[in-house]
């Protein structure tokens, strides 16, 4: 049997088993498999942006811009009319901030999990949440379904049995949903699946008001890098979302 043969029985079989996306190919950068971020300089260290039918991660420590660069990820999903739906394990999202951000809330599907850092026991929650997860996955028809679990302890999360994220990457797998994890650190992906490291930039936000009872947040500057894809960077992008004062 030649080499050529050899190869195209190898393609054959790992398609008849859904795994030639994952072995054999690589992102082509089409809109179709590619989610954008809202933000250019990152959609571009993406290699366009994130990938729809896979595993990604936002990681990084608190005042990094997970929060911003999440309403950005949920604005630009629900600009293109996509509907999106977020696991909110703490109960800390804010649509107030996220319809300010540009998030359309009437595309949002929020499931908010009351886990609290008080609690010494965060299993049921987390048991709760990932029960959710699994049931929009396999309901189908989101653009974006992220998983945020930033405010629990990393020694939680580490917790959580690998085969748990495997399963979460199987339901997700052929589909054109981003699947998208938000944590302290990196935790899991799939095998085309972005990791997205934040940490704080040289100015780490700016204010209006004059005073600290009247003061608001109109912009935080962070820097972002991507780690563990298939175009690797280790260089820092600034992302500097800005936010406008919600009409009351």
């Amino acid at each position: 049997m030649s080499a050529s043969s050899s190869v195209t029985r190898l393609e054959s079989m790992l398609h008849a088993r859904n795994l030639d996306r994952t072995v054999v190919r690589s992102l082509s950068g089409t809109p179709e498999i590619l989610a954008e971020t809202g933000h250019a300089a990152l959609d571009e260290l993406l290699a366009g942006g994130l990938a729809r039918g896979h595993l990604s991660e936002i990681a990084g420590p608190r005042s990094s811009g997970r929060t911003s660069l999440l309403a950005s990820v949920l604005a630009a999903a629900t600009g293109r009319g996509e509907v999106v739906a977020l696991i909110d394990v703490c109960d800390r999202f804010d649509p107030v901030s996220a319809a300010a951000a540009g998030v359309e809330l009437a595309n949002l599907l929020w499931v908010p999990e009351r886990a609290r850092e008080s609690s010494r026991d965060f299993g049921p929650s987390i048991k709760r949440a990932l029960k959710a997860m699994s049931l929009i996955l396999d309901a189908g028809g989101f653009g974006v379904v992220v998983f945020d679990v930033a405010d629990l302890p990393v020694r939680t999360i580490r917790q959580i049995p690998m085969t748990t994220w495997l399963r979460l990457s199987r339901l997700l797998e052929n589909t054109k949903t981003v699947g998208l994890l938000l944590g302290l650190e990196p935790i899991a992906r799939s095998a085309e699946g972005q990791t997205v490291v934040l940490r704080p930039g040289g100015a780490v936000g700016w204010w209006s008001g004059t005073h600290d009872r009247n003061r608001l947040l109109q912009g935080l500057e962070c820097e972002a890098r991507v780690v563990r894809t298939r175009r690797p960077c280790h260089e820092f992008v600034t992302l500097r979302p800005e936010f406008e004062k919600p009409k009351v």
